[in-house]
């Protein structure tokens, strides 16, 4: 039987309801990526970024051992200018008390979470939460693992645990959902131009079409 919390247009994601969670996007996690191509996939992350931004989802940012791993992604950062990550050492983000502390602040029990590595920094948390009782939902294409098997392995996992895989733009669409909320409109549409591809192109000639 479905989990409820997943299922019926009420249980949608939207910009009340959920958390964004970034987990260790740095140069040394990045370096070994091997599921996927590593300049799309540090676009789709500044996509989900940006996106939590236009629609006022809160985001929390963590590091792993900044010193020895390097910063979070400047673009990314630069979504959050002011907002410091929360820099541990655990490999499971969900046992540093300050990660949890910052979640359950939001009062929101719907989790999105993108990592790197999948199968390490991505799976850990997630399985972690959804034992918390959270609906959690992993962005698929902001993460990547060390080969494509580790990468797919993780998301066979955190399925069968319960976790719903989604993608970057899948994320973005179910946040706007009716072309009448126009106040996200123009910025949703310049987060496409820039990093959704073939989607993005597409929003480009509707825009042409509609004025």
């Amino acid at each position: 039987m479905p989990d409820s919390r997943y299922t019926g247009v009420a249980n949608l994601l939207a910009p009340e309801n959920c958390t964004l969670l970034l987990i260790d996007h740095q140069p040394s996690q990045l370096a070994s990526v091997q599921s996927m191509d590593r300049t799309l996939l540090v676009s789709n992350v500044v996509g989900l970024a940006k996106t939590a931004k236009v629609f006022g989802v809160p985001t929390i940012l963590s590091t792993v051992l900044e010193d020895r791993g390097g910063l979070l992604f400047k673009d990314v950062q630069g979504v959050f200018p002011e907002q410091k990550t929360i820099n541990r050492t655990t490999l499971n983000a969900w046992e540093d008390p300050r990660v949890v502390a910052a979640i359950k602040k939001t009062g929101r029990k719907k989790l999105v979470v993108a990592a790197l590595w999948t199968e390490i920094c991505l799976a850990y948390p997630v399985l972690s939460a959804l034992a918390d009782d959270y609906a959690v939902y992993i962005v698929t294409d902001a993460s990547g693992g060390v080969s494509g098997e580790a990468h797919e392995r993780a998301v066979e996992r955190m399925v069968q645990a319960g976790a719903t895989p989604v993608t970057w733009i899948g994320f973005a669409c179910e946040l706007q959902r009716d072309w009448a909320r126009e106040k996200t409109i123009n910025g949703i549409a310049d987060i496409m131009f820039t990093h959704g591809g073939t989607v993005g192109a597409n929003i480009a000639w509707e825009f042409q079409l509609l004025k």
